[in-house]
């Protein structure tokens, strides 16, 4: 009775601190991980880092004076060396490593065993990351940092460089709109497309950039930053008319380069490979940023006599993506579905975005018009989103790579906000003056 009693008098503490971990886990996995996921993970790796290189077919021979001395001084198996590890270094999402790579190794060879490192040390994930020749490091990741998305505070922004989205290894990913000049952003309704615009637009209101879009479903989407914005188009009559002017403003651009550098003015545009970043700062004219969203409304027609006006925006369309990057213009265009039965023209502008983000889509071959043609192994993972995770994407480039983003969540009314408050930093554009829209006056309130 007396062994019972004491039992009991134990139990009572031990199922309340078994409670509180699962209900810290459920709740509030990052203090689940500070106080009990990273001690256990840390101590799992520590102890067993050798045994699991050695099962995962990490670890390589000796060197002959390694396995000399060895055999010499101790009289023991000489066993095989796993990549020589660096120091442990906790993160509020995980931990770190660096490994120096055995002689014959490439991270490619880590890569391919990140299942089973992640199941052996007990974490949500484990990545990769080449840091030099022969150096590797490897990202523990301890919990599901897409559930509840925190960018962290080192998100590495820039000029023209956008923190926008949390990649799944707990790295913020980067829209740099110098190395991807266009993009194309593809979702189906309630997928999060809205958001990911959101975060650009209202990040890049605060830079010195210029901000166009074209919004065929009347401007609902982006005339809430009308204040920021120096052209809107809100039907493809309006978008008829601003293409050619945003054309012309790249010429222009062109002609301003080959006046500077001293390049003949009969040199076709194709054929000049110098950009504006080339020109001093003085004289350089300012960037563009030019949102179109749905843009299938711009191939759509209802009758033939609108095929002209639609073959000649997608001529243009197709123009700033093949040429706007040494201009400084730049595009991200967005949509549900783009594919060749848009109409002639698609899979030529679809080819210059070199930048893809895929949100939920409806079907499988939606996400192959995103990533088919650049990372055909990240199209089984763009349909498996859920519904229940809006804004969560994968994200592609023509490297080959690709990841998993979700968007933080930011209201309509914040982006609006902060676009209101960016309203002075709209640069002066005599080309797009005309398409300015008109800012609505703000309601009283007594």
């Amino acid at each position: 009775m007396y062994e019972l009693t004491t039992l009991m008098e134990v139990g009572g503490p031990v199922a309340a601190l078994g409670g509180g971990a699962a209900y810290l886990r459920a709740r509030h996995p990052a203090v689940y991980w500070s106080t009990v996921g990273m001690p256990a993970s840390a101590a799992r790796l520590l102890g067993s880092y050798g045994s699991v290189m050695d099962s995962c077919g990490l670890t390589v021979p000796p060197s002959r004076l390694r396995a000399f001395a060895v055999h010499a001084t101790t009289r023991r198996e000489v066993r095989p060396v796993p990549p020589r590890r660096g120091l442990l270094r906790p993160t509020s999402t995980g931990l770190r490593i660096r490994l120096r790579l055995a002689p014959g190794q490439e991270p490619a060879d880590i890569a391919a065993s990140a299942e089973r490192l992640r199941h052996a040390w007990g974490v949500h994930g484990v990545y990769v990351e080449p840091v030099k020749p022969g150096v590797v490091e490897l990202r523990l990741v301890g919990f599901d940092v897409l559930r509840r998305v925190r960018m962290p505070r080192k998100a590495g922004g820039g000029f023209l460089r956008v923190p926008v989205a949390l990649r799944e290894d707990a790295t913020a990913f980067v829209r740099d709109y110098r190395a991807i000049p266009h993009e194309l952003v593809l979702g189906a309704t309630l997928s999060g497309k809205s958001m990911y615009l959101r975060h650009l637009i209202s990040r890049l209101a605060a830079q010195p950039v210029a901000l166009a879009g074209i919004d065929c479903k009347r401007g609902v989407e982006l005339a809430p930053f009308a204040s920021r914005l120096s052209a809107l188009a809100t039907d493809p009559g309006q978008a008829a008319e601003l293409l050619p002017a945003l054309v012309q403003e790249m010429e222009d651009r062109y002609d301003l380069i080959r006046a500077r550098q001293g390049i003949a003015p009969t040199t076709p545009d194709e054929e000049i490979t110098s950009d504006v970043w080339g020109l001093p700062e003085s004289e350089r004219p300012v960037p563009i940023v030019l949102f179109v969203d749905e843009v299938a409304e711009l191939f759509l027609v209802a009758s033939r006599k609108d095929e002209e006006r639609r073959d000649e925006m997608v001529t243009q369309l197709i123009r700033l993506a093949q040429l706007g990057r040494a201009a400084g213009i730049y595009l991200e265009v967005c949509g549900q579905r783009f594919g060749a039965e848009l109409g002639k023209g698609a899979t030529m502008l679809r080819a210059q975005l070199s930048g893809r983000v895929c949100h939920r889509v409806n079907d499988e071959p939606s996400a192959k018009m995103a990533l088919g043609d650049i990372a055909p192994e990240a199209v089984g993972a763009a349909c498996t989103i859920a519904p229940e995770r809006p804004g969560l994407a994968v994200v592609g480039d023509t490297s080959g790579g690709w990841s998993r983003i979700r968007t933080p969540f930011l209201s309509l009314a914040d982006a609006a906000a902060r676009c209101q408050e960016s309203a002075p930093l709209v640069p002066e554009l005599p080309a797009l003056k005309p398409f300015r829209p008109a800012i609505p006056a703000r309601p009283v309130t007594d």
